[in-house]
């Protein structure tokens, strides 16, 4: 006899009381007393509400490469080059930040900005270019951005996977 345990809300583990010994009814598959339970993954069957916007990705409000508009991009590469110091990057996340050599607030660093093979690394030297970020072109993002010395005693990873030691 097999029974039915709700263990996680889209989880049931299913323990059996075999005929035989040792047997499991349904397949006859030895189990032991040291193995875990079975576990049956079912589909979440969760109703919910209708909404318009089911199905459709939300645009994220940062422009990246793909959805800058060529004349930001022209605007962006006609300006001045300017050097600054990784302060974070988070590869999972996609972005971080860029602390300004003349000072002034940390720049905006997306992912799909960095040119070259290294992904950056606290301390790394770079420079890059300043575009504005919409809706209201306050704020400002980093692109074109080279990584020019990595920051010497750390690990550098390239785009790849590769663990490189500086």
């Amino acid at each position: 006899m097999t029974q039915r345990k709700q263990v996680g809300f889209d989880k049931v583990e299913m323990t059996s009381n075999p005929t035989s010994p040792g047997t499991s009814p349904s397949d006859g598959s030895p189990i032991s007393p040291q193995s875990p339970p079975r576990t049956l993954n079912l589909p979440r069957t969760r109703d919910r509400s209708p909404s318009p916007m089911r199905g459709h990705l939300i645009p994220s409000p940062l422009p990246t490469r793909r959805t800058r508009t060529f004349s930001a991009t022209v605007r962006a590469s006609e300006g001045p080059v300017y050097k600054g110091v990784c302060k974070c990057f988070s590869r999972s996340k996609g972005h971080g930040f860029i602390t300004p050599v003349d000072g002034g607030p940390d720049i905006f660093l997306h992912i799909s900005d960095i040119e070259g093979e290294y992904v950056p690394a606290e301390g790394d030297e770079v420079t890059y270019k300043v575009c504005t970020v919409p809706p209201k072109n306050e704020k400002h993002q980093a692109v074109e951005v080279k990584i020019t010395h990595l920051a010497p005693g750390s690990k550098h990873e390239t785009w790849s996977g590769h663990i490189i030691t500086s």
